[in-house]
């Protein structure tokens, strides 16, 4: 196992967990630095053995995270993710959140019912919230429903400044003020 990690301008170090398979990168989990516990400090207490290294597809892919998170449209690519970490059902909330285009939003229940799981807002929500791949699948696009942001693995602080970025607009109460919402009800 091995990882790289990132230093952004902004948001704090982001740490890519990957290993080599027949001379291709898979990317096990990206850690999100979070108020009080860096992606740094996260990634030497999980993964303790993992040794730093890198390779073209990796440079690549942290070429791309940097430019996201200086906020240009940027969209990754499934491909390389180690998805057999993931039940079946969080892989589809996973997907899911992944077509929820950049400058949109959608609520934990509106992906629930578009997987076919309509009483499963909680549990739509408990998969974001566990997602190994935040930034690549954009799990800061889904928001509860009475249009508060919801939790976010990089804190509060960098969920609403993604979305901002985006130009998702917010009202003086902290909640996303006329949003584009992907899924229907």
């Amino acid at each position: 196992m091995k990882k790289t990690i990132i230093k952004p301008a902004c948001f704090g170090p982001v740490a890519v967990i990957w290993s080599q398979n027949h001379d291709l990168p898979h990317i096990i989990r990206v850690l999100l630095s979070r108020p009080g516990f860096s992606a740094e400090e996260q990634a030497a207490e999980l993964y303790p053995d993992a040794s730093t290294a890198s390779c073209a597809q990796i440079d690549a892919l942290i070429a791309r995270i940097k430019s996201f998170l200086a906020g240009e449209k940027v969209r990754f690519s499934l491909q390389g993710l180690r998805w057999q970490q993931c039940s079946a059902f969080q892989q589809a909330v996973l997907r899911a959140e992944y077509r929820i285009p950049r400058g949109s939003v959608s609520t934990y229940g509106r992906i629930a019912e578009h997987i076919g799981k309509n009483d499963a807002a909680r549990a739509v929500g408990a998969a974001l919230a566990t997602n190994p791949f935040p930034l690549i699948i954009p799990c800061h696009r889904a928001i509860r429903s009475d249009g508060y942001p919801g939790g976010f693995q990089g804190g509060s602080e960098m969920k609403r400044a993604l979305l901002e970025q985006e130009g998702i607009v917010f009202d003086d109460r902290g909640r996303v003020s006329g949003a584009r919402f992907h899924f229907s009800l």
